[in-house]
């Protein structure tokens, strides 16, 4: 099974690039099932529902968030009835949503979980009791196992890998933006990466207007950043598992300018 992961796409060039390449991205990879995260797509800040509608039927199968899910107030009611878009896993019990989709891709039952790290990060519950929890749940025969480690510590990611590696498919990191080049198969047969990047303008600072992000360095007073224009990226992975072992074969590391 050959899996696409997208990385944080953040705002209208990062959605637009997605919706406009991603039919070309799974004929060109052979792409069975593709996993996105969401948590910046509406103006770099959560999704709407109509949003999210426009990506899954762009043909985006699942996607994943992180600590700014619910900015938008709308997302609350949706992600109660739309078990594809999930929250992390370790937010508390009583948090609307799920952090993991159990689902079937072409006779083959997958699982597709969402964590969030502590450090740097709000207060959450132990992502790495939560992982081993969510795992251990898994029935015998959902072999290919997707993580999104969304965290700002690249250390608290390479952890989360080497404590999953062999018992998931891969453990890819999402947040920073910034996309690592440490694509590897772990020992155990985990495909990992820190950091998937940034799908989206490249052109500012981290998909924001570089004025604006200045602005908020040297001032109190500055107001919420705008998201950038131009130099619009996808960042993303292939993963190409073994679907009687659940193993990855390979991990490829994607870096795809884009045009509108």
């Amino acid at each position: 099974m050959r899996v696409l992961l997208i990385g944080d796409v953040v705002a209208r060039p990062g959605r637009v690039a997605v919706m406009e390449r991603i039919q070309d991205l799974r004929e060109q990879y052979r792409i069975d099932l593709s996993v996105l995260n969401a948590e910046n797509v509406a103006g770099g800040f959560s999704i709407t529902p109509p949003l999210a509608e426009q990506l899954f039927a762009a043909g985006i199968d699942v996607m994943t968030s992180g600590n700014h899910i619910f900015d938008k107030r709308e997302v609350v009611e949706y992600i109660q009835r739309q078990p594809r878009l999930l929250r992390p896993a370790n937010y508390p019990p009583n948090t609307p949503g799920k952090g993991l989709w159990l689902g079937e891709v072409r006779g083959v039952r997958v699982a597709v979980m969402n964590l969030i790290g502590r450090v740097f990060m709000g207060a959450t519950d132990d992502p790495f009791r939560v992982a081993n929890e969510l795992v251990n749940s898994l029935p015998a025969d959902v072999r290919v196992r997707i993580v999104d480690m969304h965290c700002e510590a690249t250390s608290e990611k390479i952890a989360m890998g080497r404590f999953l590696d062999g018992r998931v498919s891969s453990v890819t990191g999402t947040h920073t933006h910034v996309q690592t080049a440490d694509e590897q198969i772990l020992s155990g047969g985990t495909a990992y990466l820190t950091d998937l990047g940034m799908t989206g303008s490249h052109a500012g600072v981290i998909g924001m207007k570089t004025e604006d992000v200045l602005a908020r360095f040297t001032s109190v007073t500055a107001r919420r950043a705008e998201h950038s224009t131009g130099g619009v990226r996808i960042n993303a992975a292939v993963v190409d598992i073994d679907e009687t072992t659940g193993r990855a074969r390979s991990i490829t590391r994607l870096s795809l300018p884009h045009e509108s």
